[in-house]
């Protein structure tokens, strides 16, 4: 048990601790409510509920009714459960801060207009939230879940998923980082 919360106390934690948690935290996922982990549904949840209660017509169809039905489900619990559980954890390793502009690169790139930084991470939220639709899950879902399952679109995702960062931050940040 000490050595648990050692590793849970520090800033960061090594991949082979991450991913032994990761492997936990899906078993209790998969046995305890017979789903994979995955978060991207959970936006689609919520907008339905809300859709629903200004207008019911609008859920009722088969998207609502059979793939992503409105409401509070396991992974609007899941998205709750990780903010909360990255609250906690940065408490816990004595790291916590409330932060506008978190970095010195951004800074340097992009200037200190903590505006910018809002419209520009709203703007990537829309486009990843996007892009989970299309590829079918997100990177919880579809990188760590697929890949537990050993599914090969996982493994072209993550691949994808690098290849498109690297690229992006060469392009962003014009190799000077």
């Amino acid at each position: 048990m000490k050595w648990i919360m050692a590793q849970a106390r520090k800033k960061e934690w090594s991949p082979y601790t991450a991913g032994f948690w990761l492997a936990i935290a899906f078993l209790i996922a998969v046995l305890g409510s017979d789903q994979t982990l995955g978060a991207s549904g959970a936006l689609e949840n919520i907008s339905g509920m809300i859709m629903g209660a200004i207008s019911p017509s609008l859920v009722d169809n088969m998207y609502f009714k059979f793939i992503m039905p409105p409401g509070i489900t396991w992974q609007v619990w899941l998205l709750v459960g990780v903010f909360f559980g990255s609250l906690f954890s940065a408490a816990l390793s004595g790291d916590f801060k409330i932060r506008w502009i978190p970095d010195v690169q951004w800074a340097q790139v992009f200037g200190p207009a903590r505006w910018k930084r809002w419209v520009i991470a709203f703007i990537g939220a829309i486009i990843v939230e996007y892009g989970a639709g299309i590829a079918g899950g997100c990177t919880s879902g579809l990188a760590i879940s697929g890949g537990i399952e050993l599914a090969p679109a996982a493994f072209l995702f993550i691949f994808g998923m690098f290849a498109s960062g690297m690229l992006t931050a060469l392009i962003i940040y014009r190799r000077n980082f």
